[in-house]
């Protein structure tokens, strides 16, 4: 396992560096050092590492997402409103529709078929986008109008959003039906969520004001809590829904809200964890993805996966309408809110797994959903943020405006 730790570091580091001096995202380097390092192409990883994959690549997202929870301002966020809320379910809806209206004549599946696919594939990935939103929020870009804290919420809903919907449509193969007992999962889990995060910030800020600590500590603390919801959320799974991912925000929020200082510290603390932990997650990502699939579905798989990207697009649109944001801003939220990356590479072979007769055709989508979307949404929001969002030094002032007119 250490040789392949190693691997891991140097080769993604190594390679994400040559795509930085290339202007491509860092974070395609990282997923073809996966690619290659993984069982389908040189077998270069132990598979104690690739047993331990999905908890190493879960362990990834509680890191970035307590990072996002200990920056996200919840006034900022009540500011955006009603966006902030359709942003959690509308775009994955319409790439859902994309799917059942363009999959069975493009790949000549059914119709139940194309839900289940697109219920894999409409999940954004928030370790794609979390980051490079909380790098606009440091810089200011945008931050006036909410636009990067409304990416970063809507990013993390959207995956509660879009597994309870594929636990759904896998569950009408298995006779189980789609009952509306299985849809309320959805509204419950999210509010659960987010409530009892709030709680557990508020306490750690009681806990942090009356007993002085390290700030290395505290990340202990924060991060042992964020460990035991999300192991909460599986106990509790079938019994009652909870999103644990949620709940780690929702506790950084919280945190933020009532020891404002400490949360700027350990943001600092998580920023550098991140460094490794998005080597860990990519590469290990890269490793999941088996070009064999990608290869051998053709035009009509991209087609499919690039015509539904549109609906997606069409979906943020909608979501956007009536606010006071400008074309190039709502242009650029619909270009962030594209990649995908964890979710298809955590659920893309559960079909198959299943026995599903739709399980390598949805394996072989969401292996290209990953190729194809992953490095193009962050190449695009890396290209496009800072010239399509102001900051507040960007606008003249009010006295300024005055003269220049």
């Amino acid at each position: 396992m250490l040789t392949s730790l190693a691997l891991i570091f140097l080769c993604g580091l190594l390679l994400g560096s040559l795509f930085q001096k290339i202007r491509l995202p860092s974070l395609l380097g990282m997923l073809l050092t996966g690619i290659l390092l993984g069982p389908y192409v040189l077998d270069l990883l132990d598979d104690s590492i690739l047993t331990l994959s999905p908890d190493l690549r879960q362990l990834a997202l509680i890191i970035i997402l307590s990072r996002a929870g200990l920056n996200l301002d919840l006034d900022d966020l009540k500011k955006v409103g009603r966006p902030a809320l359709l942003m959690c379910f509308l775009p994955a809806c319409f790439e859902i529709g994309g799917f059942l209206l363009l999959a069975p004549a493009l790949l000549g599946i059914s119709l139940l078929d194309a839900a289940v696919m697109g219920a894999v594939v409409a999940a954004v990935s928030p370790a794609v986008i979390v980051p490079r939103m909380l790098r606009l929020m440091e810089e200011g870009r945008g931050t006036e109008k909410g636009i990067p804290q409304m990416i970063l919420a809507g990013a993390s809903v959207d995956d509660v959003f879009v597994i309870v919907l594929f636990t759904s449509f896998t569950g009408l193969y298995e006779g189980k039906g789609v009952s509306a007992a299985g849809f309320l999962q959805i509204p419950v889990s999210i509010v659960l969520g987010v409530v009892l995060g709030i709680l557990l910030g508020v306490l750690l800020a009681l806990f942090f004001r009356k007993f002085h600590m390290r700030d290395s500590v505290k990340i202990l603390l924060f991060l042992s809590i964020a460990f035991l919801l999300v192991a909460l959320e599986n106990a509790l799974k079938g019994f009652v829904p909870l999103s644990g991912l949620l709940a780690v925000m929702g506790m950084g929020a919280a945190l933020r809200r009532r020891r404002g200082e400490v949360a700027k510290r350990l943001s600092l603390k998580f920023s550098k964890l991140w460094v490794a932990a998005e080597l860990i997650l990519f590469v290990l990502v890269g490793a999941a993805v088996d070009i064999r699939y990608a290869a051998a579905a053709g035009a009509a798989a991209a087609a499919a996966v690039l015509g539904a990207l549109v609906f997606r697009i069409c979906g943020v649109a909608c979501c956007l309408i009536k606010t006071p944001l400008s074309r190039k801003e709502r242009f650029f939220c619909m270009l962030a809110y594209t990649p995908k990356a964890t979710v298809q590479a955590a659920i893309g072979a559960v079909p198959l797994a299943m026995g599903l007769p739709c399980g390598q055709i949805v394996l072989t989508v969401a292996v290209l959903a990953i190729l194809i979307t992953a490095p193009l949404g962050a190449f695009f929001i890396d290209l496009t943020g800072s010239r399509l969002l102001e900051t507040k030094k960007d606008k003249p002032e009010g006295n300024e405006a005055v003269q220049n007119e």
